[in-house]
């Protein structure tokens, strides 16, 4: 009964996202123990998981020019017991002069066979080999070793953007698979303080906005709206 009279809400979606364990229901929100989005964006991954480019997303910051700034980046799975998305970078990259400008940024993610787009706005931090915080090195290390030879091998070229020298004095690189990050290897970890979920096939649209729980934690606020 109470259920019907909330969906009678215009604020209220008509289908609640889906529910994870330990999820309570509330009224127009999800407790702190879960993000209700991120189930939503683990079904699109898994509904599109046979198409490569699934993986791949846009990451939109602001330069020392105001002006913005994009690129495709891969995802790299969620932080272990979070919602904030990691992504592999080079630390000598225009980006992360960007994010030390400025750390707010704006991915941008289509699922071309489900017709869904997630915008997730929020924070930047970057995480190199100079940071001072072991709990964060150690999450770089492991994003490291998470990623392929071939993705690893890239770190050790040239700092990208610069013109090319001279293609044919180009020396072979050799990378030790066992070896921890090298220098150039830097993890990119988003925090999500916004998220605009569209489903073109049905139509819906779900916005989640976070919010600061009464023990400190992190919760989410979600309403639906027009499309």
């Amino acid at each position: 009964m109470i259920l019907r009279l909330l969906r009678a809400l215009r604020t209220f979606p008509k289908e609640l996202p889906p529910k994870t364990k330990g999820e309570k229901k509330m009224a127009g929100c999800v407790s702190p123990s879960s993000s209700s989005w991120k189930p939503l964006l683990r079904k699109a991954l898994d509904s599109n998981a046979h198409l490569k480019h699934s993986v791949f997303f846009q990451l939109a910051t602001i330069g020392a020019n105001g002006r913005p700034s994009n690129r495709t980046v891969v995802f790299r799975g969620f932080q272990e017991n979070g919602d904030k998305i990691q992504i592999n970078t080079d630390v000598r990259s225009n980006k992360i002069e960007e994010i030390k400008h400025c750390p707010f940024g704006e991915i941008c993610w289509y699922f071309t066979d489900s017709w869904e787009q997630f915008r997730i706005n929020g924070t930047i931090d970057f995480i190199d080999g100079s940071n001072s915080d072991p709990a964060k090195l150690q999450q770089r290390e492991k994003a490291w070793f998470m990623s392929s030879l071939k993705s690893r091998m890239q770190y050790l070229g040239p700092a990208p953007g610069i013109p090319v020298i001279d293609e044919g004095t180009a020396k072979e690189n050799h990378l030790d698979p066992t070896a921890g990050p090298v220098d150039a290897f830097c993890l990119l970890v988003f925090d999500p303080e916004q998220v605009d979920y569209l489903n073109l096939k049905s139509n819906e649209r779900l916005m989640f906005r976070s919010r600061q729980s009464s023990d400190g934690g992190k919760g989410w606020m979600f309403e639906r709206v027009n499309p």
